[in-house]
């Protein structure tokens, strides 16, 4: 087949790319957000100040 490979390799293969990379997109908006809230909650605060 190709590369050396079956034809049940690539569908493995296939599939766990389709699996993969919804996650990772949801991960990057995670991540995106989060340091979105970090950097909002930063603003303002000066040292011990958390009133």
């Amino acid at each position: 087949m190709f590369l050396g490979m079956e034809w049940y390799g690539w569908i493995f293969i296939i599939v766990a790319i389709a699996i993969v990379i919804p996650f990772k997109v949801k991960l990057i908006k995670w991540w995106n957000k989060r340091e979105k809230n970090k950097k909002n909650q930063q603003k303002g605060n000066w040292g011990d100040d958390n009133d």
